[in-house]
């Protein structure tokens, strides 16, 4: 168990790092990063507030959709998770200032905060603990209205950067490339981090669910 936990705490810190990175890059945020902002600019508070009580309301709209009770075994990860995420903007990059930086440093810090966020996101999957919300929302969706996962995923995207720019959210080519490519990045890195998990936690591997 505790080899489980710390590596799901590990993803969910490289995770948010990305996602620090992505935003300090200034290119854009991912597009339920940019309405977090947006409020959080708009209403006050930490983006991190926002976050978690988003995605507590995610837990009911997901219950809602599929007909069944809320997992309430997701609210421990979204505790984590906003309060990963203000550490890493409120404290560790609280000082950084990158909009006079030069564009190709931007785009490196932007690739940077990509690539760190699938890291993180296929490392903290592997546990199989409660996943966040957010990331049921998009197979809620496809499943309820019968549509792909990448139409369940693009759909609940152009809704979600649609309200961050209409709240002053930072949409930008970062939020898009996030869209069109967060997919396969994921994808990379959990099809590599997959056999290492299990190799070094010696049970049975359950199925293998590649997003």
């Amino acid at each position: 168990m505790l080899y489980r936990i710390t590596v799901y705490l590990l993803g969910m810190f490289i995770n948010f790092f990305g996602v620090a990175l992505v935003i300090h890059a200034t290119l854009g945020a991912g597009f339920w990063t940019s309405f977090f902002i947006g409020l959080s600019d708009l209403a006050g508070l930490t983006v991190g507030f926002w976050y978690g009580l988003f995605q507590f309301l995610v837990i009911f709209l997901n219950g809602s959709l599929m007909k069944q009770k809320p997992e309430y075994g997701a609210v421990l990860p979204i505790i984590l998770e906003s309060f990963i995420l203000d550490f890493w903007l409120e404290i560790v990059f609280s000082s950084v200032q990158l909009t006079a930086a030069p564009l190709m440093v931007k785009v490196a810090i932007l690739i940077a905060g990509m690539v760190a966020i699938g890291l993180g996101v296929a490392i903290y999957i592997l546990p199989q603990f409660p996943r966040a919300p957010f990331d049921q929302l998009f197979l809620v969706i496809s499943a309820r209205f019968n549509l792909s996962l990448q139409m369940g995923q693009t759909s609940v995207a152009i809704v979600m950067a649609t309200l961050a720019l209409m709240i002053g959210g930072p949409v930008g080519v970062g939020t898009i490339a996030l869209v069109f490519l967060l997919g396969p990045i994921i994808q990379f890195w959990y099809e590599r981090a997959y056999p290492m998990y299990y190799m070094l936690y010696p049970t049975q591997a359950p199925h293998e669910e590649y997003l």
